[in-house]
């Protein structure tokens, strides 16, 4: 039996809960083209990531409905398709995953004793932060590399110096010092820390964690320590964590520490990672508390498509050099880490000012990971948030993984004002990302 052809819609599938249109950048296809189920009609640009449109069916393109370079919103359809395939008639087309409305409250939609509330009252306290002492410029590390000048280091990754560590020092000694920096800025006892959540790809030891012997070095005893690793968005997943922490009445005071040691994890013949990272460490106290600096929304999470990126297949802040197939050092895959990186930073930004309810333009600042200096204009160009609201101070500091954020923030605290709306973001190894907004 001859089956009768029909024609019927197509729309491009969402790659992400905050977005609600993407860009056909080139279609692959033209009118009255015969296609296969599955072979790529167009390349689309979305807020996630660039990705090939491939057809659900095979059958004959009957109209295209939108040319390369224009963004389409999901709910339109971008072409039509006649096919034979009797499934197709049952189709439905994918729905947009957009976040839904009532699962982002903002500040004015709390109710009184709800999960909500109980999550709406954690608030920054205070913040802190430790570098080493040892400066190392771009002069410093460019003699392995006749065509690479320091000027050209510092075009490329907006970096002119770092920090790294000296002889002896630990993830947990920096550590230590920057929380110590976040207790005496909250003016609260040290005694009032009721769990320690620590972000790091470079503990000091595989086990115990680097939370247990920062919490041994403070003094502290019988409460809840432990370490967290989504590499550069650490600091961020570990405020989220403290948050829920917070909000289950597992404890009312959470030390949040982000610390990563790298400049001993660096192939310095590798042009592509060996100017990037600085060492340091940044902290918070977090606490259910009326007063303080509230965090009103956070969003996280993970595109796995983008594993092996960024990728470190060893342990420790301690390169261990000593097998000829083994490879210790970090490794950065630098063009598709880039475009997705800058995507991710302003779908991540769109999405929590979603939650909020917050306009773009009443952001006052926006404090970053300090990823690199490239991907940061990117991602404001992406955000429409105007880039001299991007907090960056990467060209003294260099990419501090964990630690940058906390960084950043206690950098800027001198010039935040009561009330100003902050976003705090990241993107990460694996690929990981977060935000959170907070009301200062």
């Amino acid at each position: 039996m001859v089956q009768t052809r029909f024609r019927i819609p197509l729309f491009l599938p969402a790659q992400g809960a905050a977005e609600t249109e993407a860009t056909i950048v080139q279609w692959y296809v033209q009118e009255g083209q015969e296609v296969q189920q599955g072979q790529p009609l167009a390349q689309v640009d979305s807020a996630k990531s660039v990705f090939d449109f491939e057809s659900p069916c095979a059958g004959k393109i009957a109209r295209i409905l939108c040319q390369a370079g224009e963004s389409v919103p999901y709910d339109r359809p971008v072409l039509e398709i006649e096919t034979d395939d009797p499934a197709m008639q049952q189709w439905i087309p994918p729905a947009p995953l957009v976040a839904k409305e009532e699962s982002a409250p903002g500040p004015s939609s709390a109710v009184s004793g709800s999960a909500t509330e109980e999550v709406a009252t954690t608030a920054i306290l205070g913040v802190g932060g430790y570098l080493p002492s040892r400066v190392v410029t771009n002069e410093e590390l460019i003699g392995r590399f006749a065509s690479i000048s320091a000027d050209y280091v510092y075009q490329v990754t907006g970096i002119r110096e770092r920090r790294w560590v000296g002889e002896g020092e630990r993830p947990s000694d920096l550590a230590y010092r920057a929380s110590l920096a976040a207790v005496a800025d909250a003016g609260v006892p040290l005694g009032d820390i009721q769990a320690i959540v620590l972000a790091t790809t470079t503990p000091d030891v595989a086990m115990p964690a680097t939370a247990c012997i920062l919490q041994a070095k403070l003094g502290l005893n019988h409460i809840p320590a432990f370490d967290i690793n989504a590499a550069c968005s650490g600091w961020l997943y570990a405020l989220g964590v403290a948050r829920g922490l917070i909000a289950a009445g597992t404890a009312e005071t959470v030390l949040v520490v982000g610390v990563d040691v790298q400049s001993r994890l660096l192939d310095l013949n590798d042009p592509n990672t060996c100017f990037l990272f600085g060492d340091g460490a940044g902290a918070a106290i977090v606490a259910k508390h009326s007063g303080g600096h509230r965090v009103v929304e956070f969003v996280m999470g993970t595109d796995v498509r983008g594993l092996r990126w960024a990728r470190r297949w060893e342990p420790g802040f301690v390169a261990m050099d000593g097998q000829p197939d083994a490879d210790p050092w970090i490794r950065l895959e630098g063009q598709p880490l880039f475009r997705s990186a800058s995507e991710s930073f302003a779908a991540v930004i769109r999405q929590v000012l979603q939650r909020t309810r917050w306009p773009a333009e009443e952001v006052r600042w926006v404090v970053p990971h300090q990823a690199n200096s490239r991907i940061l204009r990117a991602a404001a160009k992406r955000s429409g948030i105007d880039p001299e609201r991007f907090f960056v101070n990467i060209e003294r500091v260099g990419n501090t993984s964990s630690a940058s954020i906390p960084l950043a923030l206690e950098e800027l605290r001198p010039r935040l004002q009561p009330g100003d709306k902050l976003v705090l973001c990241s993107v990460g190894a694996g690929l990981t990302y977060a935000a959170a907004a907070v009301e200062w």
